[in-house]
């Protein structure tokens, strides 16, 4: 069937019954562009004392791509961390030779992202699933103190502003007391005891981190995936309140499996349902909008958000969107502004 098709077509070509389409144009999106004084208040804005937005992204390793959403400059420009979950974006062909797969030669991305940091003073960190089973290090403390140097290299060499350490052991040996030692020794290089301004961010799902590594950490990520509820949220920080200052504490959504909506549908502690535009609440932005009852978070997130950049909310009518108009990374705009009111 397929052949008889094929020639069919091919014959109608050959008469001319087909005839030729203009070639579609393919439209190149670019970056907003601001002036001096607006990048400068961006970087202000995020040296402040503020809850922050925090992803995981993957999108820059299609550098050539014409979509601003598999760029670094198309990223949201308020924005706080970034951390880099498809590998350091390095400039070095030698430095990817040597990485264990941390690092991954692509000039143009590393351009970019140094570009971001310096204008919009958005912080890149790198990201490890944090176990020694496969690494070739050493299951003592010798081990330890290698696999914590390595990574401080991969990151300090790349001009990244710190580490983040995906802490879902599974049976690993570098979890309890052994994890906290290699939170120990990176806390020499990155963290609020290290003196250098370098991000120590720890990352989990189910297994809480140990209270002990909290003096050498910056901030506490929960993967609160498919969260519904304020008081669901709530009883995830409660697990490690007891020794996790609020402000460390970041709730984060899966927004690779929940770009078309912006997450599961969210009821907060009063029973509220919709956002400050009246639009349904979901749960990326019922994070934003949520603190614990201790006081402010340390902020909110997802994972896989670049997959949100062509969405169609705020102006989804199927799902009771009020707007008439969309907006790339939705979720991730409007969140910030709930957490973080402009009048505040």
């Amino acid at each position: 069937m397929k052949r008889t098709t094929y020639a069919i077509l091919a014959g109608l070509v050959a008469l001319g019954a087909i005839g030729c389409t203009d070639v579609e144009k393919t439209e190149i999106q670019v970056p907003n562009s601001h002036s001096s004084e607006y990048y400068r208040n961006l970087r202000e804005y995020k040296k402040s004392d503020h809850a922050i937005c925090f992803g995981w992204y993957a999108g820059y390793t299609s550098d050539s791509s014409p979509s601003m959403g598999l760029h670094f400059t198309g990223l949201p420009d308020s924005m706080d961390i970034i951390s880099l979950w498809s590998g350091i974006p390095s400039n070095n062909p030698e430095y990817v030779e040597s990485s264990d797969f941390n690092e991954r030669y692509m000039p143009n991305a590393y351009r970019e992202l140094q570009q971001v940091r310096e204008q919009k003073g958005t912080r890149f960190v790198m990201c490890r699933i944090c176990r020694i089973e496969g690494t070739g290090f050493e299951k003592n403390d010798a081990g330890i103190e290698a696999y914590a140097l390595y990574l401080a290299r991969c990151v300090l060499r790349n001009n990244l502003d710190g580490l983040d350490l995906d802490y879902e052991p599974e049976g690993d040996w570098l979890q309890g007391e052994n994890f906290t030692k290699f939170i120990q020794v990176l806390g020499q290089f990155f963290g609020p005891k290290s003196g250098t301004d370098k991000l120590l961010i720890v990352d989990f799902y189910g297994q809480v981190p140990p209270a002990e590594t909290e003096p050498y950490v910056d901030y506490f990520v929960r993967q609160c995936y498919s969260c519904s509820r304020a008081t669901t949220l709530q009883g995830y920080y409660d697990q490690m309140s007891s020794w996790c200052p609020p402000e460390k504490f970041i709730a984060t959504e899966q927004m690779g499996w929940y770009w078309e909506n912006g997450g599961v549908a969210f009821t907060e502690e009063d029973g509220n349902t919709v956002d400050s535009w009246g639009n349904p609440l979901y749960s990326v932005i019922g994070m934003a909008r949520w603190n614990p009852e201790q006081g402010r978070k340390g902020g909110f997130g997802g994972y896989y958000f670049e997959y949100e950049y062509n969405t169609t909310r705020p102006a989804n009518a199927t799902l009771g969107d009020i707007e008439q108009k969309s907006i790339p990374y939705y979720s991730i705009r409007r969140g910030i502004q709930e957490q973080n009111p402009a009048n505040k």
